[in-house]
């Protein structure tokens, strides 16, 4: 895809630059992601040359969601890391008057999303290799999105970094299988039916004490209350669950990030804002497991469902665990190793 528009000034400020993707149209009109980057100062005497001076990230966000994370973004670019955020069609910077919010069918047309922001990136999948390596990183439902594109192009990414995945239903595997057929069914008959849903608001209040004023969002991007569950969303989500209980091929690394524990959001009190009350954590931690043959599982105590976004010293943490993999994963260029080396 040729990119005719130029990169704008991005409502996180500087250093943020945001670039429209058209995806031509669908029944509600015209369709359009939006990459955001945020570059590292270039500072040609600088030695040694940063860790990851030859590393691309891109993030994609979960359900209900935008990027705003600006101190993820500063992670990357403080290590020498070129960053980009994808704001999936029909969400946040992307959503245009008329549109259903977040609605899909299928979670692989979000592979045209993902081409449209690597070509802008300017490593189109159709192009010769890049020299530098590609960072997924990707929280909740862009785990889940990421995990499935990483399994079906081997050999594009160097390494997969998931917060808070959503690799599994709430209500268990064997519930998700006994109510997938109905579901399936319901997409096919009346897609956008709304399910019912029960959200207080308690995780949006969680994420606001934990953080305090720092927490600057767009409620008409992300709203207090998720936005409504339609019958084929729903669907197309059961169907990636379904494709991680069965194996993925990542071939790439895996690093988890996950809350030490979850707790169910049925009243507010200060405990949900220590936990993960979005997924069930444990079966988080076991369905990473199916990704692919090298996953890192890390369990940071005091959480919330976005680590990133957690009270000050679970914070830390989850950036120390970060960093210590990232570091360790990517921080140095291996030297090849042929058969036989080390006997």
């Amino acid at each position: 895809m040729i990119q005719t528009a130029a990169w704008e000034s991005d409502v996180l400020g500087e250093p943020f630059e945001q670039l429209t993707l058209p995806l031509g149209t669908d029944h509600e009109g015209e369709v359009v992601a939006t990459i955001v980057r945020a570059l590292p100062r270039r500072e040609w005497w600088r030695m040694p040359r940063p860790a990851l001076a030859d590393v691309d990230v891109l993030y994609v966000h979960g359900w209900s969601d935008y990027f705003f994370q600006r101190g993820l973004a500063k992670y990357w670019t403080d290590r020498g890391a070129n960053f980009y955020a994808l704001d999936l069609r029909k969400y946040g910077r992307s959503l245009r008057p008329g549109q259903t919010p977040g609605y899909i069918t299928d979670l692989a047309t979000y592979d045209e999303d993902i081409a449209a922001a690597l070509a802008a990136m300017g490593r189109p999948l159709d192009g010769p290799p890049s020299d530098r390596r590609l960072v997924l990183v990707g929280h909740s439902t862009g785990g889940l999105v990421l995990s499935l594109w990483a399994s079906s192009h081997p050999g594009a990414a160097a390494a997969v970094i998931l917060n808070s995945p959503w690799l599994e239903f709430q209500l268990s595997a064997m519930t998700r299988a006994a109510v997938a057929p109905m579901v399936g069914l319901r997409a096919r008959l009346r897609p956008l039916d709304t399910l019912p849903q029960v959200d207080f608001g308690f995780y949006s209040r969680a994420q606001r004490d934990a953080r305090g004023a720092d927490l600057d969002i767009n409620l008409d991007w992300r709203p207090e209350q998720t936005m409504a569950v339609h019958t084929a969303w729903l669907n197309a989500i059961l169907v990636g669950h379904s494709r991680v209980a069965a194996g993925l091929q990542i071939d790439a690394p895996i690093c988890t990030l996950l809350s030490a524990r979850s707790v169910a959001p049925t009243r507010w009190s200060d405990e949900l804002t220590r936990a993960d009350s979005v997924l069930v954590v444990d079966d988080i931690a076991r369905a990473a497991l199916r990704l692919g043959s090298s996953v890192t599982v890390e369990r940071i105590a005091g959480a919330l469902h976005d680590v990133f976004l957690s009270r000050a010293d679970a914070r830390d943490a989850a950036y120390e665990r970060l960093d210590r993999w990232v570091m360790g994963c990517l921080g140095t260029k291996r030297l090849p190793l042929s058969p036989g080396t080390y006997t």
